[in-house]
């Protein structure tokens, strides 16, 4: 056998994570039934037998590349939760740091949030997931008396993950806006408002 079809310590790791990468290129541009395995490992550079050391078929490497995309979202999602004893004129911008760690995580793995926030069949339950877990968020920081406790919080969650998602392909991915900048907006807007000062 040769030394590219082993699995083998950090090499073996580099082409899982290379067979990875180039999948998830592939499925963001041309979808999961026009990816080819032939395709991922000519890429790559390695044989069918070793893609097939490190996934079962190509269901598996597209399971996996959602899991990870999931995973880190709600991993972000629920660190950006606000714990209790903030001070209160800095909550603009912890708000503001846990939402640009969203749209840093799109925007360094766009190709894993076009499959998992967009192209694939579980998108739409991970965008569910997301709204639950913003209004759990939102919730907590209400019994924290950082939000007025008459809002739903259920419709808030929704209008942010409408407007994550919809920022994320207007703004985001064209190069238009960064996270940092995107997430002040939508911060600026939620605790401001839009209507002008009057005196």
């Amino acid at each position: 056998m040769s030394k590219r079809g082993r699995k083998k310590g950090a090499s073996g790791e580099q082409s899982r994570a290379l067979l990875l990468a180039i999948a998830a290129e592939e499925f963001a541009h041309k979808g999961y039934y026009e990816t080819k395995i032939s395709t991922l490992v000519q890429k790559a550079g390695v044989t069918q037998p070793t893609f097939y050391l490190y996934f079962k078929c190509k269901e598996a490497i597209y399971q996996e590349l959602i899991d990870l995309f999931s995973k880190g979202l709600s991993d972000l999602t629920n660190k950006s939760r606000l714990e209790p004893g903030i001070d209160f004129n800095s909550l603009p911008s912890r708000i503001t740091k846990g939402l640009t760690g969203i749209f840093t995580f799109f925007s360094e793995n766009q190709n894993l949030t076009r499959i998992g926030f967009f192209n694939s069949v579980e998108a739409e339950e991970i965008k569910k997931q997301l709204a639950i877990q913003i209004k759990e968020n939102l919730i907590s920081e209400v019994d924290n008396g950082y939000f007025q406790t008459e809002l739903d919080m259920s419709l808030i969650a929704e209008i942010l993950v409408g407007t994550i998602e919809r920022l994320t392909l207007t703004k985001l991915f064209p190069g238009i806006k960064g996270p940092e900048e995107i997430a002040s907006g939508i911060v600026h807007l939620l605790l401001n408002g839009m209507l002008s000062k009057r005196e």
